[in-house]
């Protein structure tokens, strides 16, 4: 297996993750063209991207930010920790994608429901991940998955039922089509017939809603095998395209070249297009998969790719969210965050060693981790402990 294809997500399978920002309208008036022009590129960093799209989303779509998050959670409750004003501004207040990742049918379209719903109101789009088929990653023992096959297209469909009429974005099974070298024939089939259903489930209930199914990365499968698999999974009929490099470090250009040879592959279907995670690839890989040093954020999520077949680049895997190494699978390490900012344009402040803030310091990690309940998915109350400060503004490339 590759060296960046494994990795380890047992803690996502206990943790929603997202975050929620507010932009600022922007009211103009525009007299000629060449005024228009003008009032376009000046107020680009006021108002987000506003530039021409790639895909299939506009421009200036903005993208759904959860209040109720780990990056969140740590935020209110280290206000006086020095690390806390970059993390802030630079990941707390940037949208990331929210992992649906337990079994829980009876609760599952109420969680689904809430988000769309805000989201909506808010005039956003969520990023939402299914992350719950049986055995991802070849683990029979992965917490809270689903028990079958059948249990989890019950589960998708009851995740379907509650995404209303909303534009969302839906990636389904990261891992699950890329590592089946542990399944029989048999399974591979049953899993490729989960994923084909959970994508229609979305299509059916929502036909709003943009359904992506996981890839893999450049550095894992080879393009042909790669869409062998995701035609086993009915990509073309049950999905609008392919996600890659999730949770992954692989540079942009690297992924997009390898997608659009995966679509290639597959024979260039006009209806498939490309997303791919820039959460932590600033700086390209590093010399393993786990937590690996010297990482910087990546481009920060945006529709305004400027590539027809690209969608989005999106954060779909939370900057600071261990792999399992420097802290606990899933859990938000402050550190690691704050070296993301550190590494990458820009930087960040280099803080005294007497801060308190160096390696393994109980300051730097303290109430890194929201309760159950605040992360389950259930309605959440609107306490000023796990709400983000509203007026935190993404910030984009070109405007720090």
């Amino acid at each position: 297996m590759p060296r960046f294809a494994a990795r380890s997500r047992a803690g996502r399978r206990r943790l929603l993750r997202g975050r929620r920002v507010r932009y600022g309208s922007l009211a103009v008036v525009l007299v000629t063209l060449t005024a228009m022009v003008v009032v376009a590129r000046t107020s680009a960093c006021a108002a987000g991207p506003v530039l021409e799209s790639g895909g299939a989303f506009a421009g200036g779509t903005r993208f759904y930010v959860d209040p109720y998050s780990a990056v969140g959670y740590w935020d209110t409750h280290n206000t006086s920790n020095p690390l806390e004003p970059a993390i802030a501004s630079r990941i707390g207040s940037v949208p990331s994608a929210i992992w649906f990742t337990e079994y829980d049918p009876d609760r599952i379209a109420g969680q689904v429901s809430q988000i769309t719903a805000q989201a909506a109101a808010e005039g956003t789009v969520p990023v939402l991940v299914l992350y719950d088929i049986p055995e991802v990653n070849c683990s029979t023992s992965a917490p809270n998955g689903a028990p079958s096959i059948a249990a989890y297209e019950s589960w998708a469909s009851a995740f379907a039922s509650g995404l209303g009429s909303h534009s969302v974005i839906v990636i389904v099974e990261p891992d699950a089509l890329a590592m089946q070298t542990c399944l029989s024939a048999q399974q591979a089939t049953a899993r490729d017939g989960a994923i084909a259903y959970a994508g229609s489930a979305v299509h059916k209930a929502d036909p709003d809603a943009r359904v992506y199914f996981d890839a893999g990365n450049s550095g894992w499968n080879s393009p042909e095998v790669q869409a062998q698999r995701l035609a086993a999974a009915d990509v073309t009929t049950s999905a609008n395209g392919i996600a890659s490099n999730v949770s992954n470090f692989l540079p942009t250009s690297s992924e997009v070249a390898y997608d659009e040879r995966v679509l290639s592959a597959l024979g260039s279907p006009s209806g498939l297009h490309i997303v791919v995670d820039t959460s932590r690839n600033g700086n390209g890989p590093g010399n393993t998969w786990c937590d690996p040093a010297g990482r910087a954020l990546g481009a920060t999520p945006t529709a305004n790719t400027g590539d027809p077949l690209v969608d989005a680049y999106l954060w779909v895997k939370d900057p600071g969210q261990a792999d399992g190494c420097a802290a606990s699978a899933g859990a938000f390490d402050p550190e690691l965050a704050y070296a993301l900012i550190a590494n990458g344009p820009g930087g960040a402040p280099k803080l005294p060693a007497a801060s308190g803030t160096g390696s393994g310091s109980a300051a730097a990690k303290a109430a890194v981790k929201p309760s159950a309940a605040t992360l389950s998915g259930a309605a959440p109350s609107a306490s000023a402990s796990s709400v983000e400060d509203a007026s935190k503004q993404t910030t984009y490339p070109g405007c720090r």
